[in-house]
């Protein structure tokens, strides 16, 4: 199943608080910053393999409960800030549970070997020159 068709929303928390930054008196009284709080280790909408890369990839913004914290607070509304962190936390699942494909090992071509024992050579020609002068 696509993580994206997932619906998430009875696993998430959120919060709202004040967000920091300019903004004069709003956002002095307003609570439009908004952080959102999904647990990892508890989801039962995640199978274990899942469970393990989300995890590993994203270990630094994961907390010592295994909750992954997403903030937002670039926008002025709560709501929009709500939808952005939404957004926010869909594409980081979905970048972590991507897998990268293997990488084919290449071999050098013949002119590249060539050009790089070429530019060694010079290398080593202009070293010795820098030596000591015998007159």
């Amino acid at each position: 199943m696509n993580i994206l068709e997932i619906d998430f929303l009875p696993e998430l928390q959120f919060q709202a608080s004040r967000s920091s930054g300019a903004g004069g008196q709003n956002v002095n009284k307003v609570s439009s910053k908004v952080e959102l709080r999904f647990n990892v280790v508890n989801s039962q909408l995640l199978d274990e393999s899942q469970k393990a890369l989300i995890l590993q990839k994203l270990k630094n913004q994961i907390n010592s409960e295994g909750e992954l914290i997403v903030v937002s607070q670039e926008d002025r509304s709560q709501l929009k800030n709500k939808t952005l962190v939404i957004k926010k936390f869909k594409a980081l699942l979905v970048k972590a549970l991507t897998v990268a494909p293997k990488r084919k090992p290449t071999k050098p071509t013949a002119a590249m070997i060539a050009e790089r024992l070429k530019d060694k050579k010079k290398n080593a020609e202009r070293k010795t020159q820098r030596g000591k002068v015998v007159y």
